[in-house]
């Protein structure tokens, strides 16, 4: 099958005007990978081993420029086009068959202007890049939770992370973006320029335009925070699963708390003779006046007497990069999400339920606490729309050979449509979207039509659509 998908890029390079891809390259500042080449498998694999796309080309741009170019040059040979920040969307909307992908993994440049308290940040940088600048000066801004993640895709569609509940989603932190628009335009976008357009980017995705540059506002954060992280067996998940719904409903907004139901790793920081077992565990941090002793999280620690307690004081950018080892390039991964109203016996039954399951011990199912700040947004301030809901359910299926692909992608299905059916659940979450298989209302909700309206304005011809694709009024898809 490899073999297949490489004649079609293949096929696809060679359908294009020879003299046009010259043209195209020699004014490029960067690089351009075509199949022939000897480092076009290495550019074109993304963090998501399941992931096998072959792309007529990859532009590696050095610059706004090269980004500009690339979008023209898809747009006058209609290619399909991808757009790459960090790479890391599950389902691999970072890469395409027969296509260009317009790779930003080169601009990654981090400005931070302490006066103003803002940061800029290029479309290629991550959350370790943008977090490295900022904690120079005890400041950060809400990003996600693991280092090697693009800030890119994590922002277009929302961005959860360990300062969400007090400072909101990384969208909500946004300033302005630039953006190169589909007609080859850069444009900013913020509150008082491009108005719509800057509404539109703020959760609808990559379907606007590449974003070559994000502005967010800063926070004081750290330099150090209050890291929990506590195992218990899955004996006792009742009852922690009963202590964390307790827990959040009186949280503070400086603290937060994932809790997942997983198998015991085979590492030294466990007793070895728990190895493999199922478990249910907790992974919170807490800031300001929460974080002095940890006593925030006492009703959670005393549940049980745990496996292992990782918790203590850390670096703000070590609680950052604590799961970069769990999610390594070319694991094979399959993420799906849903919101829920409420926190029932039936969800956490389901989650203790299907871990003990699942096929691959690697998996885990997860539960989200939001609100707070998220929820102070009305819902139609940005394209993100479940500000509402205050909590998210997670499968996370990831798994080693491609032999188990079907068995971990069929128990993940099965675990999100029986808690799909619960009255409790509603919605998705574009950064955690399967494969892109549901409808893109579902991510969108009274929003949708807004976002049509935007598409249909900036992207007529829908030419970013290798995302969870709203697709302008002309009706191309």
């Amino acid at each position: 099958m490899g073999t297949a998908h490489r004649q079609e890029g293949d096929a696809a390079f060679h359908q294009l005007p020879s003299d046009d891809v010259r043209s195209f390259v020699a004014g490029f500042r960067g690089d351009v990978v075509s199949p022939s080449d000897e480092e076009y498998d290495a550019a074109r694999a993304i963090w998501n081993g399941m992931i096998e796309r072959f792309p007529a080309l990859v532009a590696r741009c050095a610059g706004v420029a090269d980004v500009v170019a690339a979008v023209t040059f898809a747009r006058e040979h209609d290619l399909p086009l991808a757009v790459r920040g960090g790479g890391h969307n599950v389902a691999g909307t970072a890469v395409c068959d027969g296509g260009i992908v317009v790779d930003l993994t080169e601009m990654n440049g981090v400005r931070v202007n302490r006066q103003a308290r803002t940061v800029f940040a290029e479309g290629g940088a991550t959350l370790g890049d943008v977090d490295r600048e900022t904690q120079l000066f005890g400041l950060a801004t809400p990003l996600g939770a693991v280092s090697q993640t693009g800030i890119a895709g994590l922002t277009l569609n929302g961005g959860y992370g360990h300062l969400t509940r007090e400072y909101g989603l990384a969208l909500d932190n946004l300033v302005s973006v630039d953006i190169v628009t589909a007609d080859g335009t850069v444009r900013t976008a913020s509150e008082k320029r491009n108005e719509d357009l800057f509404w539109a980017v703020r959760g609808g995705g990559g379907n606007f335009g590449v974003v070559t540059s994000f502005e967010y506002a800063l926070h004081e954060v750290g330099p150090e925070v209050y890291a929990f992280f506590v195992w218990f067996h899955a004996d006792e998940a009742d009852a922690a699963l009963a202590a964390f719904h307790e827990w959040t409903e009186t949280a503070p907004r400086d603290a937060g708390v994932l809790a997942f139901t997983a198998h015991i790793p085979d590492l030294e920081e466990f007793p070895e003779e728990t190895w493999g077992e199922p478990a249910i565990a907790f992974l919170g941090s807490a800031r300001g006046e929460s974080a002095t002793d940890g006593d925030v999280f006492g009703s959670l620690r005393e549940v049980a007497t745990p496996i292992a307690d990782m918790s203590g004081p850390i670096a703000y950018v070590d609680l950052q990069s604590m799961l970069d080892e769990d999610y390594p390039d070319g694991l094979r991964y399959y993420w799906k999400s849903i919101f829920l109203t409420e926190l029932t016996d039936e969800v956490f039954d389901r989650m203790v339920r299907y871990n003990e399951s699942t096929p691959s011990a690697l998996s885990t199912i997860d539960i989200w606490h939001l609100g707070d700040a998220v929820a102070d947004v009305p819902r139609d301030a940005t394209a993100f729309w479940h500000r509402d809901k205050p909590y998210m359910l997670t499968v996370e299926a990831n798994w080693e050979e491609p032999e188990d692909d079907d068995a971990n992608v069929n128990w993940a299905r099965e675990v999100f449509a029986d808690v799909q059916a619960l009255p409790v659940a509603s919605g998705r979450y574009g950064n955690f979207p399967g494969l892109n298989e549901d409808p893109v209302k579902l991510l969108y909700g009274d929003n949708y039509d807004r976002l049509v309206e935007v598409k249909t304005k900036y992207d007529p011809e829908n030419l970013f659509q290798s995302n969870a694709t709203v697709p302008p009024r002309s009706g191309v898809d």
